[in-house]
């Protein structure tokens, strides 16, 4: 892509929390920074990638070019990158897969959205698939300047990945494509990581600094609960060789629904105590 329109979408990403519009409008999304290969230099590249639970994948198209993208000649020479999502920052690894696993994810690219084979058939080079894995040891970077507005990136990560699983449901046929099924597994595996760290970490503090929260901490765990047993569900579905996409559909109707009440509830009862505690 032009570097005044990458530039662009880098500008509107960061600036308003990873969504943008245009052609990534809706998407999924990231900034990829590598090192230049000859410069040293950064150099940040929006991309949109396949979610696969804890890495995922990015694939070097450049639009079916014939060459190669320059970030993907950067991380062939230094594959330590950073990765941007919208809602925290981190160091990866990049690994190019070949073989059976590239081949495995690039079908499931195509079934997910026919546009990568058109890339592939516009250009006689093979376009590599990159998984990028986190390398961080410690907690994440967040975008939120107040623990208040980091919880609220988060939450809205969550209710946008929904919504893009629901637009990917609405528009799927009688079958129900790999990379849909994994898209709905990183979904419950990240919201269960996060339930728990609130579980074990962040709502005991709020117990013990606010007695007064009780109700509504033993409320939010009660939610916890419920969820919990609707991505149980889901998951047991998702487990089905023969699941239909209709029925996924209400279950993934059923989990947006209780979510978002939970989602709303909880910002309107922590958010100011937590922002309250960080002053």
């Amino acid at each position: 892509m032009p570097h005044d329109f990458n530039q662009q979408v880098i500008d509107e990403f960061r600036a308003n929390d990873g969504r943008v519009g245009g052609p990534f409008e809706g998407g999924r999304l990231i900034l990829l920074t590598t090192t230049g290969a000859r410069s040293g230099a950064p150099h940040t590249t929006p991309l949109g990638y396949l979610p696969d639970g804890e890495r995922i994948f990015v694939i070097a198209s450049a639009g079916g070019a014939p060459r190669h993208p320059a970030w993907f000649h950067n991380l062939l020479a230094d594959p330590h990158v950073t990765v941007e999502n919208g809602t925290f920052t981190y160091r990866a690894r990049a690994e190019v897969l070949t073989g059976a696993d590239r081949e495995g994810v690039f079908a499931r690219a195509v079934e997910a959205d026919p546009g990568w084979a058109a890339y592939q058939a516009k250009t006689s080079r093979i376009l590599p698939v990159v998984a990028l894995t986190s390398v961080e040891t410690g907690p994440p970077r967040f975008a939120g300047a107040t623990p208040g507005a980091t919880l609220t990136l988060v939450h809205d990560a969550f209710r946008r990945e929904l919504a893009t699983i629901r637009k990917e449901l609405a528009a799927t046929g009688s079958v129900l494509g790999a990379q849909l099924r994994i898209n709905c597994l990183t979904l419950c595996q990240g919201l269960s990581n996060h339930h728990t760290g609130e579980d074990r970490m962040m709502f005991p503090a709020l117990r013990h600094r606010w007695p007064e929260l009780a109700p509504v901490l033993d409320r939010l765990d009660e939610e916890h609960r419920r969820i919990a047993a609707l991505m149980e569900e889901l998951r047991r579905t998702l487990s089905e060789p023969s699941a239909a996409p209709g029925g996924l559909r209400a279950e993934v109707d059923r989990l947006t629904h209780e979510l978002e009440a939970h989602l709303t509830y909880e910002e309107e009862h922590l958010i100011p105590v937590l922002d309250a505690m960080a002053g």
